[in-house]
């Protein structure tokens, strides 16, 4: 028979706080855990005041009675005694001089707005679960604090090497000089060595080409990275100009996922299931020579002639799809099956979508990089593929993955 297992706090002191305590509002506005909370804040409180009399600042020093706070839970409001000093040199670390809201309140407001809910949605939402009001101002405050942690993160240093980054973009409408623009935020994913990913950056704006995307590439080089392998992007125009010219010894492939995708925006969505059945031949060739002959049947043939734009768009983007045929199997499902920065899309799609149109680049920028600070931390495994992929990419690029691996 399995043994109970005893609780962090003895029952005997359990039963004297429940002690004429109406259980059925324990966990109410007020209630009793709410009282438990006060009661705790200010023995700590109290506590820190004790210590900072006994130590250096308590020379001539002594208590001074207390001042009464307002403070903000995540369950309600409650007043504080907070215990003063005569010198008034007392600036406590639970809860700071100017703090309002109890530690762990802000973190969930940033919580609740990186999973998408616009500001009225997190006001609504405190106030239906536990009874607070809050202003959407104080949201924008609170969130507006990560500001400083997204330049520092756009700012940090990176590996040196990168088997493999997918470079891709979504539209946001941002509000600009009175009118609301579509922008282009673009989001480079990179695969570490070992196959852990990593978020390497978020770059806005509005108009994209060969000189916005060398100063991305230029950035990437400032803060570390001195050799990207494998560069997959979506057929922005200028894209593998930019890059090679700063790592030129990548290798840049069209990301085949987008091409089809473009593909199929030309076809009537009934058609869309057997125009891409054709496709596959194209893609699932042996070798280059195999699928050039591939796409040429498939112009040649009834949904080529039918949708002449597909094959057209093939074409002008062939040289960087040409990579793709000289890769293993395993080094092609990696490439072609483009779930981690998909998956990425989705969230960020989604969450952009909740909020309809940004009042500010910073607005976009903040709300994106928590999204994806928090799909960051549900990433902790390598894909399955890569211990595969990996034997073949020491082959592939010899000493320049070796020294990714060191």
């Amino acid at each position: 028979m399995a043994r109970r297992k005893e609780p962090s706090i003895p029952d005997a002191l359990l039963d004297q706080l429940l002690s004429g305590a109406d259980p059925k509002t324990a966990f109410d506005p007020g209630g009793l855990l709410d009282g438990l909370k006060k009661a705790f804040a200010e023995r700590a409180l109290n506590a820190e005041m004790d210590h900072h009399l006994a130590g250096e600042n308590g020379a001539g020093n002594g208590r001074n009675g207390y001042g009464r706070k307002t403070v903000t839970t995540d369950s309600g409001k409650f007043n504080l005694a907070v215990p003063r000093d005569r010198q008034g040199s007392f600036d406590p670390q639970l809860i700071a001089k100017y703090q309002r809201r109890f530690p762990g309140f802000d973190e969930k407001i940033i919580s609740m707005y990186a999973r998408g809910m616009s500001n009225r949605e997190i006001v609504g939402h405190l106030h239906d679960l536990y009874g607070v009001d809050v202003s959407a101002d104080l949201i924008s405050v609170v969130t507006d604090a990560v500001l400083e942690e997204v330049a520092a993160w756009q700012a940090r240093p990176l590996e040196a090497v990168y088997p493999i980054v997918f470079f891709d973009a979504l539209r946001v409408k941002i509000r600009d000089e009175g009118f609301v623009r579509n922008k282009a935020v673009h989001i480079a994913l990179g695969v570490r060595a070992d196959g852990t990913k990593e978020i390497l950056g978020l770059w806005l704006e509005q108009n994209e080409g060969a000189k916005f995307w060398l100063r991305v590439m230029n950035e990437m080089k400032h803060r570390g990275v001195e050799d990207v392998l494998l560069a997959i992007v979506d057929g922005l125009k200028s894209f593998p100009e930019a890059i090679v010219a700063v790592f030129p010894e990548a290798t840049v492939q069209t990301c085949i996922v987008h091409l089809l995708r473009h593909s199929l925006d030309f076809t009537s969505y009934k058609d869309r299931k057997a125009v891409a059945a054709a496709l596959k031949d194209i893609y699932r060739a042996a070798d280059a020579v195999a699928a050039e002959k591939a796409l040429t049947a498939f112009e040649e043939g009834e949904w080529g002639h039918r949708y002449a734009a597909i094959g057209q768009s093939w074409r002008r983007a062939w040289a960087e799809v040409v990579p793709f045929y000289g890769f293993p199997e395993e080094v092609r499902r990696m490439v072609y099956t483009t779930n981690a920065i998909e998956a990425l899309n989705s969230k960020l799609r989604r969450a952009v979508r909740a909020r309809g149109h940004f009042p500010t680049d910073d607005a976009a920028m903040k709300l994106l990089f928590l999204v994806l600070n928090q799909s960051e931390k549900e990433w902790k495994m390598p894909p399955r593929e890569w211990a595969m992929a990996k034997a073949q990419f020491a082959i592939l690029y010899g000493e320049r993955f070796t020294q990714a691996m060191a």
